[in-house]
């Protein structure tokens, strides 16, 4: 049977651990005055910053990376 276990926040350390150095996620963003968006590696660091969405998603497939969905 399958169980869902909660658990606290992770750290970047816990993330590198897991090898999520391939995973990134998308925010929304005002850039100098305009919307943009944001690609932020799995520990938080902001990696980019483009125009669109598709831009930002294209970019991190481009680097081999994986987009997580976040909310």
């Amino acid at each position: 049977m399958n169980e869902i276990v909660r658990v606290g926040a992770f750290t970047p350390q816990d993330l590198m651990v897991l090898g999520l150095e391939r995973i990134a996620y998308i925010r929304p963003i005002e850039y100098q005055g305009e919307s943009a968006f944001s690609v932020h590696a799995a520990d938080g660091t902001q990696i980019a910053i483009a125009e669109s969405r598709e831009l930002a998603a294209a970019a991190i497939r481009h680097h081999e990376m994986e987009a997580l969905s976040v909310h």
